[in-house]
């Protein structure tokens, strides 16, 4: 069983304007949307976790005297949208997978986040709790979530960031080496801290903000860690992932190798979180 501790652009992005090459997809989104949507029978293993994620992003709503009366949760997978609603604040959602935002209750719709149908200034604050890191355009995606937001609307999201896993993918880089001599990428890529306050700032947002908060995650059996993984949609989807199936020694070495605290197995969810306002004049 885990234990969770705390420490501590227009109207419309074509794909070629922000992507480019193919080499600049690096995410599956097909892929993506198959995890979230066999996730949302098994999300609910995992519900702690997010909740916690969510209220730890939701915290900065107390730092302003703002009222909001409409929100957009992106991505919250039945974790966000409840938060909202307690607050008083209508909400809409919106995911990649049609099971999984059917799990919000209320006004919901599946839609990419890479290509969002929301009218400009449709609302007055825009969450997106751990749900954007598997977007191939990020920036697109995020000047899409500018443009839908109200002028002096608020932007709150949360991305894992560089270090989320990193006892994880040292273990199975190690294991991988030690058994096949190669390693493939298992666990995404996740940014720098210092690159999300340029992402909104690049993205038109004003008074942009990105700070950092670990939750530690402490496993009596490190197999649990991969079930929750799964039970997120966490699954890998990098494009460029091994689909073959791996040495049946791999995951249980990885494993054993993780690191121990209090005699659990560690893993770290380093989340960026990011704060950005609609331009005033932004219509």
């Amino acid at each position: 069983m885990r234990k969770p501790a705390r420490a501590g652009l227009g109207n419309t992005v074509r794909r070629g304007q922000m992507l480019g090459m193919d080499q600049m997809l690096v995410f599956d989104r097909a892929a993506v949307r198959l995890h979230r949507d066999r996730a949302a029978a098994t999300v609910g293993d995992v519900a702690d976790i997010l909740r916690d994620a969510a209220e730890r992003l939701l915290d900065r709503l107390d730092d302003t005297t703002r009222v909001f009366t409409r929100a957009l949760d992106v991505g919250g997978r039945g974790v966000v949208a409840p938060i909202l609603r307690a607050r008083g604040i209508e909400t809409v959602s919106c995911d990649l997978s049609p099971a999984m935002v059917a799990l919000n209750g209320g006004p919901a719709v599946a839609a990419d986040e890479e290509f969002l149908p929301f009218a400009p200034a449709s609302f007055d604050l825009i969450v997106a709790s751990l749900s954007l890191h598997w977007v191939n355009d990020l920036p697109g995606a995020l000047i899409q979530l500018r443009q839908a937001l109200k002028p002096d609307g608020l932007f709150l999201a949360s991305l894992p960031a560089l270090g989320t896993l990193a006892e994880l993918r040292t273990a199975l880089t190690e294991a991988e080496t030690e058994l096949t001599g190669g390693i493939s990428p298992r666990v995404s890529p996740f940014p720098e801290l210092r690159d999300c306050a340029h992402l909104l700032q690049r993205a038109g947002f004003v008074l942009p903000v990105a700070d950092q908060e670990d939750i530690r995650l402490l496993y009596a059996d490190p197999f649990a860690l991969v079930r929750d993984l799964r039970a997120a949609g966490e699954a890998n989807a990098v494009r460029l992932r091994d689909r073959r199936i791996p040495p049946r020694a791999l995951v249980p070495l990885a494993l054993s190798a993780m690191p121990e605290e209090e005699d659990r197995f560690l893993a770290t969810l380093r989340m960026a979180v990011m704060t950005g306002w609609g331009p005033a004049g932004d219509r």
